[in-house]
């Protein structure tokens, strides 16, 4: 039984028009600066494949309804300390989306933020982008150790098995899938919210998409 939501429609963009469109809309707010509290959102994503085109929309989309994502490139300055910061905010934040692209699992990185979040017991939603939880694993190249590779590999298949996103980026429809991802991040916050009985600083986000 495949455990995931297609957000996918009929319309055939070719991939470079796609990711052109995606870098405008992005440089249009590049003078935006992330809001100065601890993070709702955090996004785990591999930066080389997803941060200029459906990671980066995301955050940009999350920001300005006034959520606060964590998103590394735009969050992080140069003489940050790279594990404080990421793990710091996966600490904090009350969801994380765990964008999942081809070659997702060659980073050790990604691999210790998703095992970071689901040891934390964060509510995760999976996105799939162009690639099906199946492809998905952990492989053993020799750079980490048996502890590191089970921890990883336990993180995955947890997120794997979470109901979740599917987006293909040649077939997709890229507004209504940030309008159904953002839709998702919002219900789950909400949860959260209800979760911890309202206490602690309050979501404050705008729904004007």
């Amino acid at each position: 039984m495949q455990r995931f939501v297609s957000s996918s429609s009929s319309s055939s963009p070719v991939i470079s028009s796609a990711k052109n469109l995606c870098g405008r809309i992005l440089n249009n707010y590049q003078i935006q600066t992330p809001i100065k509290r601890p993070c709702d959102v955090f996004i785990n994503h591999r930066g080389t494949d997803t941060k200029r085109t459906i990671a980066g929309l995301l955050y940009d989309h999350l920001f300005r309804l006034r959520m606060n994502p964590f998103l590394d490139s735009k969050n992080m300055k140069p003489g940050d300390r790279l594990f404080d910061k990421i793990d710091t905010a996966i600490k904090h934040c009350k969801v994380g989306v765990a964008v999942f692209s081809p070659r997702y699992c060659e980073s050790y990185f990604c691999l210790h933020e998703l095992a970071l979040i689901m040891e934390s017991g964060k509510k995760v939603i999976p996105v799939f982008y162009d690639v099906k939880p199946s492809q998905l694993h952990v492989k053993d190249d020799g750079t980490c150790s048996t502890m590191e590779l089970q921890r990883f590999t336990r993180a995955l298949e947890e997120a794997k098995y979470t109901v979740g996103l599917t987006f293909d980026s040649l077939n997709g429809d890229w507004s209504e899938f940030l309008t159904t991802a953002t839709d998702a991040v919002i219900k789950n916050l909400i949860e959260e919210e209800q979760e911890r009985g309202n206490e602690g600083q309050s979501l404050c986000f705008v729904q004007d998409y």
